[in-house]
């Protein structure tokens, strides 16, 4: 079922979103690499859903799934490369230069802007598809995680349905671990989102870092 209490005005909030990420992408672009480490990285590859914004960044999950890291004594980094108002195409254009350095696990979120704008469920599909496959061709190969999205009703029940059967149609595909719903429990739940009602609060990042974790876990290797 597709929660839709409270998603009220995302579609005219949509376009402020994507204002965010012009300047998110900059910033990501000309950001230099990070620095080489013993540790394993795991990049969140990520929509403002990611990137926590409106919160502080350690609020955000991949900062709270770092923490989860840690308490586990598992060596890895999470690496937060979420961009605010980024579509899948964007994720796609960001995607070699996030893998100039190894990944060990690559955990792709996008979407969430595609659906708010109406666009074509079958480029999302393909985009997806173009990241997973240049994440594949990479040696050592990371292991993926993909975070599922759902679309608002605005668009009709067929647009909706569509986009919804991405995720679990690219899942099994690649055998891919599935997030089925990133915003399981949070969306449209006042308590859990900041008065836009898009955006998570710290309340809302928890509860994803927990629906995260539990698809995650299983794919990280120990000391």
């Amino acid at each position: 079922m597709i929660p839709t209490y409270g998603w009220i005005g995302l579609l005219v909030a949509a376009a402020m979103i994507g204002c965010d990420g012009d300047a998110s992408r900059r910033a990501a672009a000309e950001a230099p690499p990070r620095p080489a480490t013993e540790r394993g990285r795991v990049v969140f590859l990520g929509t403002s859903l990611t990137a926590g914004l409106g919160v502080d960044p350690e609020q955000a999950y991949p900062a709270l799934i770092q923490a989860k890291l840690d308490s586990a004594h598992l060596p890895y980094e999470a690496v937060n490369a979420g961009v605010s108002g980024e579509t899948s195409a964007g994720a796609l254009r960001r995607i070699d230069w996030l893998l100039r350095q190894p990944v060990s696990v690559l955990v792709i979120e996008t979407g969430a802007n595609d659906g708010l704008r109406g666009l074509d469920p079958d480029s999302l599909r393909s985009n997806i598809q173009a990241i997973i496959d240049r994440a594949n061709q990479q040696s050592p190969k990371p292991k993926i995680v993909l975070a599922g999205m759902r679309a608002l009703p605005n668009y009709g029940l067929k647009y909706a349905r569509k986009f919804s059967a991405v995720y679990p149609d690219l899942a099994e595909k690649n055998d891919l671990p599935l997030v089925p719903f990133l915003l399981r429990d949070v969306a449209g739940v006042g308590a859990m989102n900041q008065a836009d009602m898009i955006h998570p609060n710290p309340s809302g990042q928890r509860v994803i870092a927990e629906t995260v974790w539990k698809v995650l876990e299983p794919e990280l290797e120990g000391p």
